[in-house]
């Protein structure tokens, strides 16, 4: 964790000099125990904007091909980051996320899977809700708004948890994770307009 804490001491003053950036609703992180950061996805960059926001160090799921490069894949994993197949059922990833929980961490996943450039609730994936429900933990839906261009202004929404509380005693079929997905997708979007 002491280069995760270095990386985010010096890319938040290179990031806080290059972008303007603003974080609404920072109290709804809780300062302890498990909990999955849900966040929409616009720019490879979100994922170090998250991290200089959130003070409790967040580990992402990122495309295994970026760790095909050995030295960017040892930079990730450095900074908690691991691989995941967005071609099928991931389980090594699942099983991963699942662990990270367990040890009262913070996971970052982007439900859509990839970089969206127009807003498709149908595009959530199951997994997002599978995890939460596997490890029992809150989903913290964020919202990004940003053009990324030089000295514009990041907004960073965070909403409140969504629990799945209500679930847990049930057995849930793929269908009702991919339902319960979109709706902490639409979470997610509802926090643009406020």
């Amino acid at each position: 964790m002491y280069f995760y804490r270095f990386a985010r001491i010096l890319l938040s003053i290179i990031f806080r000099f290059i972008y303007r950036v603003e974080v609404l609703g920072i109290e709804n992180i809780p300062s302890e125990g498990r909990v999955i950061i849900c966040s929409n996805h616009i720019s490879t960059l979100d994922p170090i904007l998250l991290g200089i926001s959130i003070k409790r160090p967040i580990s992402f799921m990122a495309k295994k091909e970026l760790f095909k490069n050995k030295f960017v894949g040892k930079i990730l994993t450095m900074l908690t980051a691991f691989p995941v197949d967005r071609e099928g059922s991931d389980l090594s990833a699942i099983r991963n996320s699942i662990d990270i929980l367990t040890k009262e961490r913070i996971l970052g996943i982007f439900p859509e899977g990839t970089r969206i450039t127009k807003i498709d609730i149908e595009s959530a994936k199951p997994g997002v809700s599978l995890i939460a429900y596997k490890s029992k933990s809150p989903v913290i839906p964020v919202y990004i708004e940003s053009s990324y261009r030089i000295f514009s202004k990041v907004m960073i929404i965070i909403g409140k948890p969504i629990s799945l509380y209500d679930s847990y005693d049930k057995k849930l079929k793929t269908e009702d994770h991919k339902n319960i997905s979109k709706q902490i997708l639409e979470s997610i979007y509802s926090l643009k307009n406020k």
